[in-house]
């Protein structure tokens, strides 16, 4: 999509900016030679202003992992830019581009079991990012090891302890202070709390908020927990079948969101005081080797027409400023989820509901 007008204002230049950003990976098919096309992010457009939390949902394979990558620089699009504060990084000589962006940014990602080397105790971990790229004299990296520690509430003696010696919630505050080591400005957290017991989530969760607040850093979270993603985001991104699909301020995705799936994403989780039936949708979520044409949702979407399979719809501006979305057939701003889950199921209940278009991908 294009640049929301409330990601940034008309004078700040945007912490980070894709432009039409296109992944498509070559995965072996049935075939000895043969591979296919993995399209895992289709014309990705997203700013992240400083200071701003962006939370970004979606289904398992949606691309919100690939999306990740990219904005750390660890996935090299195929076209498109990505320009971290107005620096295009896949223009940039490779050991120009690995200092802005390690320095730049950081990233935790989903199970800290596997993202740390078991085999190199705490205080060297810390230090690796530190001792990489000569930040500071030896003892100044000491100092920011200790600094590290305490800054996510490791306690010192833990220093020299090994990675399977911690529990899974000390692991994570170990990774989280390896993405912060040296002090960047954007912090990218890939499913942070996934592979934690429910008991220790909300301290991880509560750690990068007091973090963001302390440090003044841009957090994109990406997570399949949709309300912890509303609650944590200033703005929050929803993705389907490497599409991003809407882009909404966090307090509109409930029950202002225009697109269906958004609609459908968040009737999934109904809240306790006031519950509702989902959104039935109807079918599988696409291969990613053959998405269908035009809008990627139609062969699930109550409210496809035949239009929907011609192009995928350009985007239109909500009501609210920072709220885009891309759909042929949006939902009525402000309609009752009920409402929906209704009209949903009176098109996916067979010969006694409205005719639907041809779900076949091309």
């Amino acid at each position: 999509m294009t640049p929301s007008p409330s990601s940034t204002s008309s004078t700040e230049t945007p912490l980070i900016a894709l432009h039409g950003v296109h992944v498509v990976h070559r995965a072996r098919s049935g075939g000895l030679f043969t591979r296919d096309h993995v399209y895992a992010l289709t014309g990705a457009d997203l700013t992240v202003a400083p200071g701003e939390t962006v939370g970004v949902v979606g289904e398992s394979g949606c691309g919100k992992s690939t999306l990740a990558k990219v904005l750390v620089g660890a996935e090299r699009p195929v076209s498109g830019t990505v320009l971290l504060r107005g620096r295009d990084l896949w223009a940039m000589k490779p050991a120009e581009r690995r200092a802005t962006v390690g320095r730049g940014t950081g990233m935790v990602f989903q199970d800290p079991s596997t993202a740390l080397n078991r085999r190199l105790p705490v205080r060297r971990i810390l230090r690796d990012p530190l001792d990489v790229h000569r930040h500071g004299t030896p003892t100044e990296r000491e100092a920011r090891v200790r600094e590290l520690m305490s800054l996510v509430g490791l306690p010192p003696a833990l220093a020299d302890a090994l990675p399977g010696q911690l529990s899974g919630g000390q692991r994570q505050r170990v990774a989280v202070a390896r993405a912060l080591a040296l002090d960047p400005d954007l912090v990218v957290a890939d499913e942070p709390t996934s592979a934690l017991d429910v008991s220790v989530r909300a301290q991880i969760l509560n750690l990068l908020l007091d973090l963001k607040e302390r440090l003044g850093l841009a957090l994109v979270f990406v997570s399949h927990d949709i309300q912890t993603v509303r609650r944590m985001s200033d703005r929050v991104i929803t993705m389907y079948l490497g599409r991003i699909v809407e882009e909404a301020p966090a307090g509109e995705v409930t029950d202002r969101a225009r697109h269906p799936y958004t609609r459908a994403l968040f009737s999934a989780t109904p809240g306790l005081l006031d519950p509702v039936d989902p959104i039935p949708l109807t079918g599988p979520v696409p291969s990613a080797t053959r998405p269908p044409s035009g809008c990627p949702f139609r062969t699930r979407c109550w409210k496809a027409t035949e239009m929907c399979a011609d192009a995928f719809p350009d985007a239109s501006p909500g009501t609210t400023p920072g709220h885009r979305f891309r759909c042929h057939h949006p939902v009525e701003e402000g309609r009752p989820t009920r409402e929906l889950v209704a009209q949903a199921a009176a098109v996916t209940a067979g010969p006694h509901g409205p005719t639907k278009p041809p779900r076949e991908s091309p």
